[in-house]
């Protein structure tokens, strides 16, 4: 017996399709103490891995000249919205080589995808 037949992922229906190389804006919810508030956190997506659990999604960006990167679950209850700004050009499935990159050379084409519908 598998856990995806225990207990289904949660994961949202309204989140676009996104895949690496997308420009998206993850809108995440802050709590701190009894106070919660949404955080943008804006980036390129440098990889999605699938699974039982629902798969997650990592996505990079630069602050202060510093790298951040940040993993969210797509079942997290935490996100309120994602909003897909650009749809990337890339041919691998894995970002990790932007790492290494600065200025223009981290730029990505931009793709003109068809959304599946």
């Amino acid at each position: 017996m598998r856990i995806d037949e225990l207990v289904p992922p949660a994961v949202k229906a309204e989140f676009p399709d996104i895949n690496p190389g997308d420009s998206v804006k993850v809108h995440v919810r802050i709590i701190e103490g009894d106070k919660e508030r949404i955080q943008l956190f804006q980036g390129v997506v440098l990889r999605i891995r699938k699974g039982t659990d629902g798969g997650n999604f990592t996505v990079r960006r630069l602050s202060y000249g510093v790298g951040v990167e940040r993993i969210f679950p797509f079942a997290s209850p935490l996100i309120a919205k994602i909003e897909m700004t650009r749809r990337g050009r890339v041919r691998r499935a894995k970002l990790y080589y932007l790492r290494g990159l600065t200025g223009k050379a981290a730029r990505i084409k931009e793709g003109d995808r068809e959304t599946a519908t």
